[in-house]
């Protein structure tokens, strides 16, 4: 279970991963060694999956963000699973979502140029079967961007008073 230490070592590693153990410990109260147990606790836990460096798509020509919506007929486990490993052989696919509603996935696309977005579409609809629709809107302008998840105090249990 997560305690309030715990949140905010998190906290301070979404923000900036490369803060050194010391200067986390520092900002928690803690000691160097309790702080690296806790942050080796997570880890092995999978509440921190990976550490990744965040690089600016602008800087890298990649100026074109498509959420692209697929609707299909075909819901069977083989089917789905199927879909699954085309979508991450697709470098282009940012991020993929079953949905609820309309539509029955919802991709976020990144790519250079409309050219590019041409050629990753035709890619799609030519590898994966059993698409009976797919729709794209592209995004103008990022208006909000974070990779901060909304650690609340509600994740948090209470600590229980030690009984005697």
């Amino acid at each position: 279970m997560l305690d309030r230490v715990d949140l905010k070592i998190l906290a301070l590693l979404q923000r900036d991963v490369s803060l050194s153990v010391s200067d986390i410990a520092e900002q928690v109260n803690l000691t160097t060694t309790p702080c690296w147990k806790r942050i080796k606790r997570l880890q092995d836990e999978g509440v921190i999956r990976h550490k990744v460096a965040l690089l600016d798509p602008l800087q890298l020509n990649l100026d074109l963000t498509a959420m692209v919506q697929v609707k299909t007929q075909q819901h069977s486990v083989a089917w789905s699973e199927a879909f699954l490993l085309q979508i991450k052989d697709l470098n282009e696919v940012m991020e993929c979502y079953r949905m609820a509603g309309e539509y029955d996935y919802m991709l976020k696309v990144v790519v250079k140029d409309m050219r590019s977005f041409d050629a990753f579409y035709k890619k799609l609809v030519n590898r994966v079967s059993g698409l009976t629709e797919v729709t794209s809107s592209f995004a103008m302008e990022q208006l909000k961007y974070t990779t901060e998840l909304p650690l609340s105090s509600a994740l948090i249990k209470e600590e229980q008073p030690i009984q005697s």
